[in-house]
């Protein structure tokens, strides 16, 4: 099989986009036999809420109708996280022996060329674990595609510390041949030989994880990025691949009291992960770094705990899941 598709659901966040994303994943697809690919779903919806799967299921069944391929389901009925979730997904593409595994949010919209381009980059250059298509973001409310970048591609800089290139810019071509690190979480094509490559299993009974699952949500993109650098292998943004993503947490700015501002307007539950995961990337990554990096991460820390002294004493708290990485 070519290629595994998986996407993961939860509760209305992600069930109010699928009459959206769905046909143009299917349009997307068009290029392949329908023997080629597989679609997976993970729900981390509680058990009492069906809004995905009855989507999913109402999918499927005008799909069935079409000769068209089926949406395999999956779920616990308890909110995995990130990670876990996709580590699933990963594990049956390949049980399915596919050669390449999709991550997709379901509040994005792709172009119908957008998949068969990046399946193309990886087919014809195997230096390649994995390739980022340009990510534009999407009105939602309004039904507009716009010509503002979401991501091009995430870029490391000094002191583990990764961004999203060209968030919030207008396109105009100016990233197509920047070097990235690897593709952001919304969306991304990986080779599974890269993948099962760098698995890791915490214990020997344990499954591999492909995603530390230490990352239950936010940065475990990064992480992931960052070892297939680490082993060796390239990430290419392929511009011609276009989707297009309704990011509720995009930033508003570079300035310091833009940055301030758009964060108080997160959830404290998402900048808890976000802190928390920043500085598991520091610890976990830490013997990796020359002197400089070093020197910026010890850095990043003071100023972290400083603002968070400060501005957000909530995160302090988790200072006790950064001193004990293993535990959580």
């Amino acid at each position: 099989m070519k290629l595994a598709v998986g996407f993961i659901t939860y509760n209305e966040t992600s069930a109010k986009y699928l009459a959206d994303f769905l046909p143009s994943l299917q349009a997307a697809l068009g290029f392949l036999p329908v023997e080629d690919y597989r679609i997976y779903a993970w729900d981390n919806s509680p058990s009492n809420n069906q809004a995905n799967r009855a989507a999913l299921d109402n999918f499927n069944k005008q799909a069935a109708l079409a000769g068209g391929s089926l949406i395999k389901y999956f779920t616990q009925g308890v909110n995995l996280g990130y990670g876990r979730a996709y580590n699933f997904l990963i594990d049956a593409a390949l049980t399915d022996r596919a050669e390449y595994f999709l991550i997709i949010n379901p509040d994005t919209v792709l172009e119908p060329a957008a998949i068969s381009e990046l399946v193309g980059a990886l087919g014809s250059d195997h230096s390649l674990g994995s390739a980022s298509p340009k990510i534009r973001r999407w009105d939602f409310v309004g039904q507009a595609k716009t010509e503002i970048i979401d991501s091009a591609g995430l870029i490391l800089k000094s002191g583990l510390r990764f961004y999203d290139l060209g968030a919030g810019e207008k396109d105009k071509n100016q990233f197509d041949r920047a070097a990235i690190l690897g593709p952001s979480g919304a969306a991304g094509l990986f080779r599974l030989s890269a993948l099962e490559k760098i698995a890791v299993r915490p214990r020997p009974e344990q499954k591999p994880q492909y995603f530390d699952e230490r990352f239950f949500m936010y940065k475990e993109d990064c992480d992931l990025a960052y070892r297939l650098f680490l082993a060796g292998y390239e990430s290419r943004l392929v511009p011609t691949a276009l989707i297009y993503h309704d990011r509720t947490a995009a930033a508003v700015g570079k300035g310091i009291e833009k940055i301030i501002g758009a964060r108080r307007t997160k959830d404290k539950q998402i900048r808890s992960w976000s802190f928390r995961n920043q500085h598991l990337l520091f610890v976990k990554h830490w013997k990796n770094q020359n002197f400089v990096n070093r020197v910026f991460i010890i850095f990043y820390c003071l100023a972290f705990f400083i603002f968070s002294l400060i501005l957000e004493q909530f995160l302090l708290k988790q200072y006790y899941y950064i001193l004990r990485p293993n535990k959580y």
